[in-house]
């Protein structure tokens, strides 16, 4: 167990932070209201999403709905200390109030997110197991993912470590990626990890606690030289709270990284969500049901933009031989990361056909069931074969043909990525819930074990917004940062701008979890991926 008294802070028993009530009565009977309407509404928006399918595996859907809102809740007390530790420790706030309120606003972080980040961490899988995360492969990859996610992130909540869900779950989908290119056949073509969006995504996960780090040391310095207010950088004294103005300001903090690491985080189970119901029933959410009006002609506009753009670059004398000959190529294409001049041909090919299926019908409700899920699926190649030529630019093209490629790929976001409001729902309940419970651990090692001294009002304030603004930033970039890692490196930055002393046993153990976790969850989710493959 983690002892809730850090000798080294100094902070005697009876004014010990952690014990100060003040939570409101009303609060949790307020919220448990809200968790019933919740659970109420979902219950009846899946029903009613349900009610077109043909069959539904009810006790498959169960069990792997169950576990990723499970990963969530998780996930919610694993980072609740993000946001709460600097109220707790400054007296900004009662702790138990303090952690209601943050799991309020991770609530409403969850409902406002974009989903950009939830397609992000999603594109790192490999594009092998999308395309058939119906079939065995594809549950087996859904639930060695999130089962790995989360004896990681209750391991390091155990030890009372800030670990990063978002190192967790890269990690995750690396040991499916490797796993299965491990179990392939001798000479058979398999997709394994994505290595260059991997890169892109492990650079924001390293980098972002460096961020934290300076930018809050910096920003401290700042303050000190703007605002000279010695009570700003003084410890609490007693069970008095901070002058309403630097209340004011570490609330705010408090509630923005509470926003923005529900609107970031919640985004990870969202995406996983909509992997494991595009798996299990196909048919009620492969293609998006409820776009605007205009949403499947605009589709076949931009299939048959590309479709005459690619003709350009075609060169005489290649053939393909059949439509099946034509969708093995784009396949080939996309798993080795390579272009031809059959390529081109091919997936001009592939697109006419796959236009041709769709053209007549005029909405995507009057898609039949039993081409829905197949449209999907060759939409997804389609999207990402193109990206390896306005990416990748392995077929250089003219500009006015690229925008055309580009307004096919918002046309495939519209089909294929999207996110019902049921899920955001679902999803904002496990996450707040999860906030508020067992914080305990992680708030005690961010409050009192970084640094030698007391936490400050301004080394809390400092580390929050930073953290608040560069989660938010990442957000709107659609790119996964661990909410964990800015905002401890933050309060870090802030003990060493200030002189204050680090405990470099604690440090030591947060960088020991940063290292470990990739490995660790990629060791998880690759051994937990060939377990799985033999049950499903």
């Amino acid at each position: 167990m983690v002892d809730v008294v850090s000798s080294e802070a100094g902070i005697p028993r009876p004014d010990h932070p952690l014990d100060q009530s003040g939570g409101a009565k009303w609060f949790l009977p307020a919220f448990g209201v809200l968790v019933l309407v919740g659970i109420i509404y979902v219950g009846y928006a899946l029903s009613q999403d349900l009610a077109i399918a043909k069959t539904v595996p009810w006790i498959l859907l169960g069990i792997a709905l169950l576990i990723a809102l499970g990963f969530e809740f998780v996930n919610g007390f694993h980072d609740t200390a993000n946001a709460v530790a600097t109220v707790i420790y400054t007296r900004s706030l009662p702790a138990e109030f303090a952690v209601m309120w943050s799991g309020v606003f991770n609530f409403l972080g969850v409902l406002t997110s974009s989903g950009a980040v939830a397609f992000g961490i999603l594109s790192l899988l490999p594009v092998e197991l999308i395309l058939q995360v119906g079939s065995s492969s594809g549950f087996a990859m859904v639930f060695a993912l999130l089962v790995a996610a989360i004896l990681w992130n209750l391991g390091t909540w155990f030890l009372g470590l800030p670990a990063s869900s978002s190192h967790t779950m890269v990690g995750s989908i690396i040991g499916v990626g490797l796993a299965n290119q491990f179990m392939a056949p001798a000479g058979s073509a398999t997709s394994g990890v994505d290595w260059g969006q991997a890169t892109n995504v492990g650079t924001t996960l390293l980098v972002s606690p460096i961020v934290g780090f300076f930018a809050a040391a910096i920003l401290l310095y700042v303050m000190k030289l703007l605002v000279r207010n010695p009570a700003l950088y003084e410890a609490p004294k007693g069970n008095a709270p901070p002058p309403w103005w630097i209340r004011a300001l570490l609330i705010f903090t408090c509630t923005g990284v509470s926003f923005a690491h529900g609107s970031n985080d919640g985004q990870k189970g969202m995406g996983l969500i909509m992997l494991i119901l595009i798996g299990v029933v196909p048919t009620a959410y492969a293609l998006n049901r409820t776009p605007d009006i205009n949403y499947l002609d605009a589709y076949k506009a931009a299939s048959i933009s590309v479709e005459t753009a690619l003709g350009k670059y075609v060169k005489p004398g290649v053939t393909v031989a059949d439509a099946n000959a034509a969708k093995a190529a784009v396949q080939e294409a996309v798993r080795s990361k390579s272009w031809t001049d059959q390529t081109t041909l091919a997936l001009q090919t592939y697109i006419h056909n796959t236009t041709a299926e769709l053209q007549p019908y005029a909405t995507v409700d009057k898609v039949p069931t039993d081409l829905v899920s197949n449209a999907r699926n060759d939409i997804y190649l389609i999207g990402e074969a193109l990206k390896l030529i306005d990416k990748k630019q392995l077929l250089p093209m003219q500009a006015a043909d690229l925008k055309a490629v580009t307004d096919y790929h918002k046309a495939v976001d519209n089909a294929t990525k999207f996110i019902p409001l049921w899920v955001k729902v679902a999803v904002a309940l496990a996450l707040g819930l999860g906030t508020m419970v067992g914080w305990k651990r992680i708030v005690v090692t961010v409050g009192e074990k970084i640094g030698k001294s007391h936490l400050t009002y301004g080394q809390g304030a400092a580390a929050e917004l930073v953290a608040m603004i560069t989660i938010g930033m990442a957000d709107r970039l659609g790119l996964p940062v661990s909410t964990t890692h800015v905002l401890s490196s933050g309060v870090a930055g802030t003990m060493a701008a200030n002189e204050s002393g680090l405990q470099w046993s604690t440090v030591r153990n947060l960088l020991l979890a940063w290292v470990l976790t990739l490995p660790c969850s990629i060791a998880l989710a690759f051994v937990l991926f060939v377990i799985f493959r033999q049950v499903f």
